[in-house]
C-alpha cells in the first residue's frame, strides 16, 4: 500500500483477533514510530510490548489505576470487566513520552512527538494489514499504572496501541478538507 493510500484509509479497528503482528511487522511498526517529528532529536518515545500472559498483569494494573484515578475501591463487576480489556487484542504496545527538561523544547512538544510516534505506528500497522486501535482512559494517567508498567517518573503514558487481525471494519466517513482548512 502506498503512503497516501495508507494515510487516507487508516481507520481504527475495534474487533481484533489472533494472530497479532509478526516480529517482522512489529519491527516495521516501531521503526515507523521512530520517524516521528522530534524537535532537537530528543527521541522522547518509549515503547513497551505486552503480549500473552502479560495481558493479565495489565488487566490488574487497569483495576489498580482506575481505583487510584477514582480514589475509591472498584465494584467487583467493574474490576472483572477491566481485567478482560487487555484481551481485546493479542498484542499491545504501551507508548510513553520521556519528558526531559530542555531549554528549547517544552514538555508539550515532547508529548506531541510521542503522540506523533503513536500515530505513525498506527498508520504503519494499517499499511501492513494489521488491525489497530489506540486506547486510553483514566487509569493510564496514574502513577500506579506508570510504575506498574516499569516507566520512570519522567515518563507520561500516551496510549495503548491494540494490534491484531481485523475481524470487522467500519465504514470511513467521507470528510471534506474544506470543512477543516481555512486561509489566513
Amino acid at each position: 500500500m502506498d503512503a497516501i493510500t495508507a494515510l487516507h484509509t487508516r481507520n481504527s479497528v475495534n474487533l481484533l483477533a489472533e494472530p497479532g503482528p509478526s516480529r517482522e511487522q512489529l519491527q516495521d511498526i516501531v521503526k515507523a514510530g521512530l520517524r516521528a517529528c522530534d524537535h532537537k532529536d530528543l527521541r522522547p518515545w518509549r515503547y513497551l510490548l505486552i503480549e500473552g500472559d502479560a495481558r493479565h498483569k495489565l488487566g490488574e494494573l487497569l483495576v489498580a489505576g482506575k481505583a487510584a484515578a477514582d480514589g475509591v475501591p472498584l465494584p467487583d463487576e467493574l474490576a472483572a470487566k477491566l481485567k478482560t480489556k487487555p484481551f481485546r487484542a493479542p498484542t499491545i504496545i504501551a507508548v510513553a513520552a520521556h519528558i526531559c527538561d530542555h531549554p528549547k523544547v517544552p514538555e508539550i512538544e515532547q508529548l506531541l512527538s510521542a503522540g506523533a510516534s503513536a500515530q505513525m505506528m498506527m498508520t504503519a500497522a494499517h499499511a501492513l494489514g494489521v488491525g489497530a486501535i489506540w486506547r486510553s482512559g483514566s487509569p493510564m494517567f496514574t502513577q500506579k499504572m506508570r510504575a506498574g508498567l516499569g516507566f520512570d517518573n519522567e515518563d507520561q503514558l500516551i496510549g495503548f496501541l491494540y494490534l491484531g487481525t481485523p475481524k470487522a471494519t467500519k465504514a470511513l466517513p467521507d470528510l471534506d478538507p474544506a470543512d477543516f482548512l481555512r486561509t489566513f
